[in-house]
């Protein structure tokens, strides 16, 4: 994997998860003290914002990597870091497809649970990628 690819994949996952993260606590910790407030933070818009428009960065650089490194270690075998690599690679899929769904769904029975799904498969994969970045 070239500097330029692990810069990219370093930068758009911590960008990426530190904006939902701080979106994730206005949204859900955060409680305004107007009754007849739309968000609890007056930057919670801004954050879900930079959320969206950076999470289609990182997808680009998850889908670099993937060809470059990622792909080639499952297809060897790599025994390296294998369980951390896996889990975090396995979480791509649902925690983009989920955050996709969760911009367009009308529901709210949906867009709930594309939530939730979005948050875990997210979690997990930020807590995999920094678990396989600590076995280094």
């Amino acid at each position: 994997m070239s500097r330029a690819q692990l810069l990219s994949l370093h930068v758009s996952i911590a960008l990426t998860a530190l904006t939902g993260i701080v979106f994730a606590w206005m949204k859900y910790l955060m409680k305004s003290s107007d009754p007849f407030a739309v968000v609890n933070h007056p930057l919670q818009p801004y954050m879900l914002s930079a959320h969206v428009l950076l999470a289609p960065a990182m997808t680009f650089v998850l889908g670099w990597t993937f060809a470059n490194h990622m792909w080639p270690r499952i297809m060897l075998g790599d025994p390296r870091r294998r369980f951390t690599g896996l889990s975090a690679t396995i979480l791509i899929a649902p925690m983009v497809v989920s955050g996709y769904l969760l911009q367009i769904s009308t529901s709210d029975a949906i867009r709930n649970a594309m939530a939730i799904g979005h948050g875990a498969a997210s979690a997990v994969f930020v807590l995999g990628y920094i678990a396989h970045l600590a076995r280094k």
